[in-house]
């Protein structure tokens, strides 16, 4: 069994594993990196080897991260399925197609504004190759398998997503579990990570491998900053995932009113076509959920959906005290830049990134403390009040990811600890190596082992 770490090996984004075995060239994850400028300029690089010799792709789950690099792969030649649990499917569409409008748009915008250093600026893909790359990915149930060529693949359920799975694959008496993405055991909408019993090899991820969650009730204080926010005629701006955490802080947000912790008239804005389809889809398959069905179906009771462009330059405009949810949740794109150049220059305001913000992302700035940011090709003042709630994100932390790997009923042969920035990937490392005794280590980007 050979494994190939083509991304999310030195860094936490663009999750890209290509395994060998069983007569199989399998990639798990094809994923989009983010943050750093040097990070992002891999995703226009060619793939490791021509992508018609990949037999398959398998999606742990549909986040931008491990699922966005999926046209790109097609478009160089991939011709296989792509597997992925039946949430994962529908959200992975959602996903792709708004992922390739919002370069469509950023590069239209560069060209008109003329900021770019090229001549033109091109989307790394189009809306009609990312139909393309959907059109390939074929449900695989959890408690399911499927065999490509001599090796069995299948999904194990860990919370974190809709949809969201570790991967299993059998191939020559051996066991492989890639964990993709591990949720939270107090997850607001999802169950907790479910057991894998044995693994010879197993890639971990590292998120928040040197932190633990802060004990604070994100909640409590949520309420907290929009009760002084709007006492002051100011908004909120939730810039947010689209995809999941849209959903748990519309779901907090609707607990804050009926408890009366927030007023039960302010005006809530969800302004993200992807996050108001990405609701319907949380709702659509509410048996993943741990919430109740009343609780499912009244997420987005009274909140006003923002639809177009114009609407939400309205909105962008309005002076009355409002919470406004916005994707993305990095503030790298989309929407939420618009109410970021409209809102930060004003002190009256708060800006709340609720959840991890990858290193060199517009969020990580900002929640470090910078006094301008940079948007479409502008400097832009920041004097609105910058919060961050690390409560919301939907990774296990540290404690939690230790806590799943003791799940297991016997040390695997080798664990490589990968999705992690270097130091939380190495903290892991070590303490998967002082606490569990396993043999463990983090791959190099690029690099290939075998196991």
């Amino acid at each position: 069994m050979q494994i190939r770490f083509l991304g999310a090996a030195d860094t936490v984004t663009g999750s890209r594993h290509l395994v060998e075995a069983g007569g199989a060239r399998v990639l798990l994850d094809c994923g989009l990196f983010q943050g750093f400028k040097t990070l992002r300029e891999r995703n226009w690089q060619p793939f490791a080897l021509p992508p018609r010799e990949i037999d398959a792709v398998v999606l742990s789950h549909a986040h931008i991260d491990h699922s966005g690099w999926l046209p790109v792969l097609v478009k160089q030649g991939f011709r296989g399925p792509v597997y992925a649990s039946p949430a994962t499917r529908d959200l992975a569409e959602v996903m792709l197609l708004d992922s390739a409008r919002l370069q469509e748009e950023d590069a239209r915008r560069a060209n008109r504004g003329g900021w770019s250093r090229h001549a033109p600026a091109l989307p790394l893909y189009t809306v009609a190759e990312a139909r393309r790359a959907i059109a390939k990915i074929v449900a695989l149930p959890p408690g399911r398998t499927v065999r490509v060529a001599d090796a069995v693949i299948g999904l194990v359920p860990v919370g974190h997503l809709l949809g969201a799975g570790a991967v299993t694959l059998r191939a020559g008496g051996r066991t492989l579990v890639f964990s993709g993405d591990l949720g939270r055991a107090d997850d607001l909408l999802m169950p907790p990570p479910q057991r894998i019993a044995q693994a010879d090899v197993l890639l971990v991820e590292s998120t928040y491998g040197n932190r633990r969650h802060p004990p604070e009730d994100s909640a409590a204080r949520l309420a907290q900053i929009v009760r002084a926010t709007v006492q002051h005629g100011g908004k909120v701006l939730l810039p947010s995932f689209a995809v999941g955490r849209a959903q748990a802080l519309l779901l907090t947000l609707q607990r804050l009113k009926a408890a009366g912790e927030i007023p039960a008239d302010l005006p809530v804005f969800l302004d993200s076509p992807m996050a108001a389809t990405a609701t319907a889809l949380y709702q659509r398959h509410r048996k993943l959920l741990r919430i109740g069905a009343r609780e499912a179906a009244t997420l987005d009771d009274g909140v006003t959906v923002v639809a177009t462009a114009q609407q939400s330059e309205r909105l962008c405009r309005s002076r009355w005290p409002a919470v406004i949810i916005s994707a993305s949740g990095m503030a790298t794109g989309g929407r939420v830049l618009h109410h970021l150049k409209a809102m930060a220059p004003n002190p009256r305001h708060h800006i709340v990134f609720p959840g991890f913000q990858v290193a060199g992302s517009r969020g990580a700035h900002l929640v470090a403390g910078a006094t301008e940011v940079k948007i479409h090709g502008e400097y832009v003042a920041v004097k609105a009040r910058v919060s961050h709630l690390e409560g919301y994100s939907a990774h296990a932390d540290a404690d939690g990811v230790l806590d799943w790997l003791r799940g297991f009923e016997a040390a695997p042969a080798q664990c490589f600890v990968v999705h992690g920035e270097p130091e939380a990937a190495d903290t892991l490392r070590l303490r998967i190596q002082d606490e569990l005794g396993w043999r463990v280590r983090v791959p190099g980007h690029d690099t290939q082992h075998e196991a």
